[in-house]
């Protein structure tokens, strides 16, 4: 059978990069086509506005993300990801329907809700289908899909020009449909060994207040989620503003600033994903804080490219910042489920990785806004240059306090 094929591992990841990239897209398009939707949507005239339509999918995504991790660990993780992907790509279609500010808001929520599902169960799947020499290889693959998606997902402008914003959301929203029905065919669960005893019944589901327990007991973990967290800043900030930074600093319609800037990060990311995770994968075997270093080496690359991108005004300056940083975060992204493997028990992984998601999504959602305000009052180059701070905080904590002890913690 496929599932018992020495090549399913791989296979899961390319398709759960699939279902990535469309996690990514559907979100990432709203960021490049105000300019469209403000001609039928008066409210999104103002950045605050804007701002704002982007930060609810953020709240909402942030606070079920624990809850996702909760259920990823508990329920058959194949049907938790077919039916988020399906409910946010029914969502993506819908917002090519309605012509309302508030209705807008609404199924931004419904959106976060339904994509918050997806990331703990697709790494913690992933993870438990790839050992220790391929593990951050293999999600660092994973993570070129939300690459990908943050780039196609620039054209979303591309196509609201052509064809209308309406259509742009009515077209990737059936593509996501479509691909739920064929994943559903195609994916299956890692089955596991009990290992837990429960009430006198051996169980692989740990309960969830003694795995909140075991968590938040760990120093080593509060360390992740506040380095987790501070490199979200400047990565949500990218995700949600860059466009608009290319198109106000190299002086180019949104139509072209979209594309290019969400293009520049996705391929430089791309490149330090793969960097990143044969290096880590390499490492680790010679020392078990190989992950630790391999990401604080991509942490490292951020610092620059954030002062650059605040302060540059140039092609060369902006489009080089934006390389070296999809590089520097590349690195990192790749290894973050990696090194919270080396801390957390294999049974604990999504719920460990949703309160991560939490954190790093509570923090991109407040510097979303903050960006927004910034960019009304004139600030907008000056408030990415400072992220650089946090990052440099970050790292350094991260290099400090991270001494792993095993490659992979299995219970």
């Amino acid at each position: 059978m496929l599932k018992n094929s020495k090549y399913y591992p791989w296979l899961v990841v390319a398709l759960l990069w699939v279902v990535a990239l469309l996690n990514y897209l559907d979100r990432q398009m709203l960021s490049t086509m105000r300019e469209a939707m403000l001609v039928d949507i008066v409210e999104l005239q103002t950045a605050e506005a804007f701002g704002m339509l982007m930060a609810i999918f953020l709240y909402i995504y942030g606070f079920m993300s624990p809850v996702a991790g909760a259920i990823a660990d508990r329920v058959n993780r194949k049907w938790l990801i077919v039916i988020s992907l399906f409910v946010w790509s029914a969502v993506t279609y819908a917002m090519g329907v309605v012509d309302n500010y508030n209705h807008l808001l609404v199924l931004r929520a419904i959106m976060g809700v339904s994509e918050a599902l997806y990331i703990p169960a697709g790494l913690a799947l992933i993870a438990d289908y790839h050992t220790g020499k391929t593990r951050s290889l293999a999600i660092g693959i994973h993570m070129t899909g939300l690459y990908m998606g943050q780039a196609l997902g620039g054209f979303g402008a591309t196509v609201a020009a052509a064809h209308g914003w309406h259509t742009a959301f009515h077209w990737f929203g059936i593509a996501g449909i479509i691909y739920a029905v064929i994943l559903s065919f195609l994916l299956y669960e890692k089955k596991q060994e009990p290992a837990v005893i429960h009430e006198g019944q051996p169980t692989r589901k740990v309960p969830f207040l003694k795995g909140l327990s075991t968590l938040f007991s760990m120093v080593a973990f509060w360390v992740i989620l506040f380095y987790f967290a501070a490199p979200s800043l400047p990565g949500w900030a990218t995700k949600n503003w860059l466009p608009t930074l290319f198109a106000d600093s190299l002086n180019i319609p949104m139509a072209e600033a979209g594309p290019l800037s969400t293009i520049t990060i996705a391929a430089s990311s791309f490149v330090g994903v793969i960097i990143g995770g044969i290096l880590s994968d390499r490492w680790v075997l010679k020392n078990v804080r190989g992950r630790v270093y391999t990401s604080a080496i991509g942490l490292f690359l951020t610092i620059p490219s954030l002062v650059l991108l605040g302060m540059g005004h140039t092609f060369i300056a902006v489009v080089g910042a934006a390389v070296l940083f999809g590089v520097g975060f590349g690195i990192f992204d790749a290894n973050n489920m990696p090194i919270l493997c080396q801390f957390v028990p294999n049974r604990l992984r999504a719920t460990a990785y949703g309160f991560m998601n939490m954190v790093g999504v509570f923090a991109g959602a407040g510097v979303t806004q903050v960006l927004g305000t910034l960019k009304d009052e004139g600030h907008f180059g000056s408030g990415f240059a400072m992220l650089a701070v946090v990052v440099a905080i970050a790292l350094i904590l991260q290099l400090a306090t991270l001494r792993p002890k095993v490659i992979d913690y299995v219970d």
